[in-house]
């Protein structure tokens, strides 16, 4: 794996402990309650990072010059489905996550990769895997400060506060 892409896959993984500290020990009914004036919920948010990197790293692979956005899923994207779990999304983003480790080990991130056409974007684009990858990091990273608020509203705990307990430092 070249370097960046190593540096890539760490960040990625750095940024999914991060998210994941805000699900913590939270029951279904905390994943699913509203803390904020936004309809944003814990399980809503982890549900979206799953499906982002999962669709993202699919569009990667699939490199299909004929796709179109799947207007259809897009309504539950944010909300944690009835049969879901924290548990069962927690492991299943584990799998997307291995998936997009061993993708990055020889992912060419120049490749050029066609992007899905949707209603907000009729003409097809083409990005590198590079920019691809860093979406999906960027959306880790933006839903896991928004966890973080939702976090810290439903209970007090807070990313920054857990980092710390864990090593060794108190309040």
């Amino acid at each position: 794996m070249t370097t960046e892409n190593a540096d890539i896959a760490n960040m990625l993984a750095e940024q999914r402990a991060n998210f994941l500290i805000t699900v913590r020990g939270i029951n279904e009914e905390q994943a699913r309650t509203r803390t904020t004036a936004s309809e944003l919920t814990l399980g809503g948010l982890l549900h979206h990072v799953v499906n982002n990197e999962r669709h993202w790293m699919k569009v990667i692979a699939d490199l299909d010059a004929t796709a179109e956005f799947d207007m259809a899923s897009a309504g539950g994207e944010y909300l944690m489905a009835d049969d879901d779990t924290v548990a069962g999304l927690v492991a299943e983003w584990e799998q997307v996550a291995d998936a997009t480790s061993a993708a990055l080990e020889t992912l060419d991130l120049d490749l050029s990769v066609p992007v899905p056409t949707a209603p907000w974007a009729p003409e097809r684009i083409w990005q590198s895997a590079r920019f691809t990858v860093l979406h999906i990091l960027r959306e880790i990273s933006q839903h896991a400060g928004h966890a973080d608020i939702i976090r810290e509203e439903l209970d007090g705990a807070n990313t920054t506060r857990t980092w710390a307990s864990e090593a060794g430092m108190s309040f």
